[in-house]
């Protein structure tokens, strides 16, 4: 999906929480869109740009949650236009940027003397970008942004953040990133896992997790604006289920290194572990279709129906389990082979140092 000149759409509000509800007030319209956590970065040898960033408002506030702030230009750099969010804002950085040729410290001070409601103390920005040659990088935190708000700029990553738990959200994405060894997408991976902490959006703390919604993009070499090679956009999830870990889990599908591995069919069935042996199955086939769990001796050890996009089910025992997923008339649609001893994706906990 291409996020450059963007058209906004605001779906069926979710009710907020009481307390929040001036915090609402405050953040109408457009508004809402403002991300809380977020980094853009750049690859000089692979030539590789992208993005990823998470926020405490979802698909039920405004269509795709998170993601709307980013703009990955291929062959360029990306932006991030965050906090009380607008769509001209966000049109006016990427026309700056492919039209104008500005550099992320140029569109910094650019959109600064430029806000298109003439308010820029309310807006949160980062760009890093490697059409220069070398990488460069910036970003820009408005003084009336929601504490706690802040950023961090390195050689080509900008990572930005506003009503945060505390800076060390920042930190420890920004520690994810550089003590990841891999490729560009695997270190955005682990800055938004620096980030997985509840309450890192601290509208959701109640909730107890870090947001609602969650996003990971780059773009290769050559790729269409409208067709990146990696776009995972988890835009809503169950109340109570981790974004973060739904979005890693479809990254490790994505990237080979899932904790199950499909043995025949298809299979779009993506599990998110949870605490105390549950699981939250997101199933993007057919419904209703049958999950039938066997262990290593072949015996049948439980069973769910998925009936929607999203089922909660408590595992029915520990170890390597072996799914076969069926339609009513019994076809068989796919079997694949889960681990339940994998590592849980929130491996950036709040004990995290």
């Amino acid at each position: 999906m291409g996020r450059g000149r963007v058209t906004p759409y605001l779906g069926g509000m979710r009710s907020p929480a009481p307390f929040l509800f001036g915090l609402w007030l405050l953040t109408s319209g457009f508004a809402q869109a403002q991300d809380t956590f977020s980094i853009v970065a750049v690859d000089l040898a692979t030539g590789q740009v992208g993005s990823a960033g998470a926020t405490c408002l979802d698909d039920d506030q405004i269509a795709g949650g998170a993601v709307i702030i980013s703009d990955v230009i291929p062959d360029v750099g990306a932006i991030h236009t965050q906090s009380y969010w607008i769509p001209a804002n966000q049109n006016a950085a990427h026309d700056q940027v492919v039209d104008n040729g500005l550099s992320p410290e140029e569109l910094m001070a650019w959109l600064e003397e430029n806000d298109a409601e003439n308010n820029p103390a309310v807006r949160q920005y980062g760009m890093a970008d490697l059409v220069s040659g070398v990488a460069r990088a910036a970003a820009f935190t408005g003084a009336n942004c929601f504490d706690v708000k802040d950023h961090i700029v390195g050689e080509h990553y900008a990572i930005q953040g506003n009503i945060l738990l505390g800076e060390e959200i920042l930190t420890q994405m920004e520690a994810g990133f550089l003590e990841t060894d891999g490729t560009l997408a695997e270190k955005l991976m682990a800055a938004l896992q620096g980030a997985n902490v509840a309450g890192a959006d601290t509208r959701c703390l109640e909730e107890g997790v870090s947001s609602r919604s969650a996003f990971l993009r780059v773009a290769y070499p050559g790729d269409d604006p409208d067709a990146l090679t990696l776009d995972l956009v988890v835009s809503i999830t169950p109340v109570g289920v981790e974004p973060i870990d739904v979005l890693q889990e479809e990254f490790n599908a994505w990237n080979g290194t899932s904790g199950w591995t499909e043995q025949s069919g298809e299979a779009p069935l993506l599990i998110t572990r949870q605490a105390g042996g549950q699981v939250a199955l997101k199933w993007g086939g057919p419904t209703p279709t049958d999950l039938i769990a066997f262990d290593a001796l072949g015996a049948q050890v439980g069973s769910v129906t998925l009936s929607g996009p999203w089922t909660t089910w408590r595992l029915p025992s520990e170890g390597t389990l072996f799914f076969r997923l069926v339609d009513p008339a019994g076809h068989l649609l796919s079997t694949m082979q889960y681990s339940g001893r994998s590592p849980t994706p929130n491996t950036q906990g709040s004990d995290r140092e």
